[in-house]
């Protein structure tokens, strides 16, 4: 299959509800990062009653695909899998166009969402339906059914490996799918998505772009039973009241401000400072559960900032089709003036900012390019410490005591991630356990650290829920008890 067969006209992408392509009288440019000038496609501008058809298809689609057991519909899925490998390159080639990341990252999100796909499916078996609650007086039991209706919308940074933590989960669960790709980012999500769409029966699964305020149905509709968000602390909070017209579910993957602690017997060798660049600097820092902040022990304060200086000074910032470049623009002209500012503000307040690596002849002028950098010893309320960040620059904070250091990071608004480095393992984990976040690494961080098998999500403002592993497929049922008396 090649992009000519997702598109009309100007390389323009169609909606996909139930089981048809749908075209749109009006489209919206989608831009490449590295050249903001270049239009690499055109996104179907979704009106109202689009996305009301999408829901209208998924609702009308339910009850059939509910009936099915969920080996069924998990063999239904993977079958339909079959059909992705063949849109692999040119996908991966579309994602690093619009979203800027390099290529071996885009291919990297076409790899997790098939991945995660299939690891969902395989948790089709042993998926407990029924339980039985067999003490008199009453003959009890307890059905897990499917709840309806879900909308998924997806964030830009990796689009497709965050739609698989939570798309494959409901489909296996029982319900039917609508999905919303970012608007800057629709092109190979709505490829991939309908790809997978094609091979399931008409309105089980579909994908509709358009702005915001134009798909609002898809998070109103009364009959939307459930809705998945992955995005910013104030979008969740924008989709939650939106969702909450018609009482509908949430889950909510929100923004981190993710802490890494090193302790004092930290090995600083090339594996640890690597895996720490790699930890924050992936997609140019533009990772929710990436390392945002820094905290090392006051005796190893210069140690450190000279080690992740050196390993920063082999980074090569340019386009994402530049094989030599080993981070990209910034998604948005927004992303990159939220973070010039904040890197502003710590200097303008005396803190220290040292900018590492080269700028490769792929990056335009005009493109949303920035070198990484460090932000040393920074006043602890500066917006670089206190927000996240989103993009490539870590602040690294000096501290006295660990147990003080834990308990300040327990109150704080964020509690997505965290991670904790040292020598000694055991020492490292018994650190982690009095970590409040959602997940807490032990010398490693960052998505390629995480391990699907487990749940996903955050504490306090960093969301509300979990995605992936068995508790991602209950996340989409609903208990339904039957009792009669006992006899």
């Amino acid at each position: 299959m090649s992009v000519s067969d997702l598109v009309t006209g100007e390389a323009t992408t169609l909606l996909h509800i139930g089981g048809r392509d749908v075209p749109t009288p009006e489209t919206l440019p989608v831009h490449d990062p590295a050249a903001p000038s270049r239009i690499v496609g055109r996104m179907a501008a979704a009106t109202p009653a689009h996305a009301s058809d999408a829901v209208a298809a998924a609702h009308a689609a339910f009850p059939a695909w509910a009936r099915r057991s969920a080996p069924e519909r998990a063999a239904a899925l993977t079958a339909a899998l079959d059909a992705l490998p063949a849109l692999a390159a040119e996908s991966a080639a579309t994602l690093t166009a619009e979203n800027g990341k390099v290529l071996g990252e885009s291919h990297a999100d076409l790899a997790v969402f098939d991945m995660r796909c299939r690891h969902a499916t395989s948790l089709a078996d042993s998926f407990e339906t029924r339980t039985v609650l067999p003490a008199p007086p009453f003959d009890t039991e307890v059905l897990r059914l499917p709840i309806g209706v879900v909308t998924v919308v997806v964030p830009f940074n990796w689009p497709l490996a965050i739609l698989a933590a939570s798309m494959p989960y409901a489909l296996v669960a029982g319900n039917t799918v609508v999905v919303k790709p970012p608007p800057t980012t629709p092109l190979s999500v709505v490829r991939t998505v309908r790809a997978v769409a094609e091979q399931l029966p008409p309105g089980v699964l579909n994908v509709v772009t358009g702005t915001n305020e134009a798909v609002e149905p898809l998070l109103t509709d009364p009959r939307v039973q459930h809705v998945v968000f992955t995005g910013s602390t104030g979008g969740g909070r924008a989709v939650m009241a939106l969702a909450a017209q018609s009482l509908a579910g949430v889950t909510l993957e929100l923004g981190g401000n993710d802490p890494a602690i090193l302790l004092d017997d930290v090995n600083l060798d090339e594996k640890t400072v690597s895996a720490l660049v790699n930890a924050t600097f992936m997609t140019s820092g533009q990772v929710c559960m990436a390392v945002k902040r820094l905290y090392v022990p006051r005796s190893r304060y210069v140690e450190t900032v000279d080690a992740l200086g050196a390993a920063l000074d082999r980074q090569s910032v340019g386009a994402g089709t530049d094989p030599g470049a080993t981070m990209g623009p910034l998604h948005t002209a927004a992303g990159r003036d939220r973070v010039v500012a904040m890197l502003d503000q710590a200097r303008a307040r005396g803190a220290e900012v040292r900018e590492f690596g080269t700028v490769a002849a792929s990056a335009t002028a005009d493109g949303y390019f920035l070198r990484p950098s460090l932000v040393l010893d920074p006043a602890p309320e500066l917006a670089v410490v206190v927000d996240e960040q989103f993009g490539p620059t870590l602040p690294v904070l000096p501290y006295d005591d660990v147990d003080r250091l834990v308990t300040s990071l327990d109150d704080e608004w964020s509690g997505l991630c965290s991670s904790v480095w040292s020598a000694d393992p055991d020492r490292a984990r018994d650190v982690a356990r009095r970590m409040r976040t959602g997940t807490t690494w032990v010398n490693q961080a960052n998505a390629t650290a995480a391990d699907d098998r487990a749940p996903f999500g955050g504490f306090r403002q960093s969301g509300i829920g979990r995605e992936m592993g068995q508790e991602g497929l209950h996340a989409f049922t609903e208990p339904h008890v039957v009792t009669s008396p006992a006899g």
